[in-house]
């Protein structure tokens, strides 16, 4: 009974997402009916001028908001692991409150801040929100991974020559990289699919690929949406399984 119960619960999760994927390869535009197998869909979105200027504002905002956050977030997770401060308890809690507080209030908190300092709606202020609500995620990931870390090693290090930058370099970076290249996994992954927080703060010209396929679907769901919404699947279900394997992965 448990068995049946669960693969019932697995079908209601996931035949939508299995008929969505099916019918971007619908000859017919309207998605209630199957005529045959075709992929002129696919052409029609590679050749689709406002798909591409979308896509190609997901990816600059992904890569900025990545490669920031992780070198913020991996620091953060650094100190927060090695070191004992005052106040580390309360700066553990707001780590996590990017992570536990619904979008919508960060994105509404997002938007009144660059409103009070007069900063104009753009793909600018799209990539601060998004480091914002990142760097979190990357230093959780790496405090994770550091623990029961052998702090011994870097002292090694130490003691035959190397100062603290060359055992960062040599030591404790390669040891913590898995760790370091999941939340950056994560977070690119993340950023590609926002839509919550990034339509608050998007500005004229700032459109990304969740707020365009947001936009399309308002006049209806046509094969050309369900080809953009697989290639999406696609790429954050890849991000998301090499996020995980690294992250579980040992030296």
């Amino acid at each position: 009974m448990l068995r049946a119960v669960s693969w019932l619960v697995y079908v209601f999760l996931y035949a939508p997402i299995a008929v969505l994927v099916v019918f971007s390869f619908n000859s017919e535009r309207q998605t209630a009916v199957w005529q045959h197998f075709t992929l002129d869909w696919y052409r029609v979105l590679f050749r689709d001028k406002l798909i591409g200027h979308a896509v190609a504002n997901s990816l600059v905002v992904g890569l900025v908001a990545t490669v920031v956050a992780t070198v913020i977030g991996t620091m953060a997770g650094l100190a927060m692991a090695r070191h004992v401060f005052f106040g580390k308890r309360a700066t553990r809690s707001l780590l996590y409150l990017p992570v536990i507080v619904p979008e919508i209030v960060v994105g509404a908190a997002l938007v009144s801040l660059f409103g009070f300092i007069a900063m104009r709606l753009s793909l600018t202020t799209v990539i601060l929100a998004h480091i914002a609500f990142s760097i979190s995620y990357v230093a959780l990931v790496v405090q994770a991974r550091l623990t029961g870390f052998d702090w011994s090693l870097e002292e090694a290090a130490m003691d035959l020559g190397a100062n603290r930058w060359q055992t960062f370099w040599r030591v404790t970076l390669p040891l913590i990289a898995p760790g370091v290249l999941a939340g950056a996994l994560l977070v690119f992954t993340l950023s590609i699919d926002d839509y919550i927080i990034t339509s608050f703060v998007a500005g004229p010209g700032a459109t990304t690929l969740p707020l365009q396929i947001y936009s399309m679907v308002k006049t209806g769901v046509t094969p050309e949406i369900n080809a953009v919404s697989t290639l999406l699947l696609v790429v954050t279900i890849g991000l998301i399984a090499a996020a995980q394997r690294l992250e579980t992965s040992r030296r």
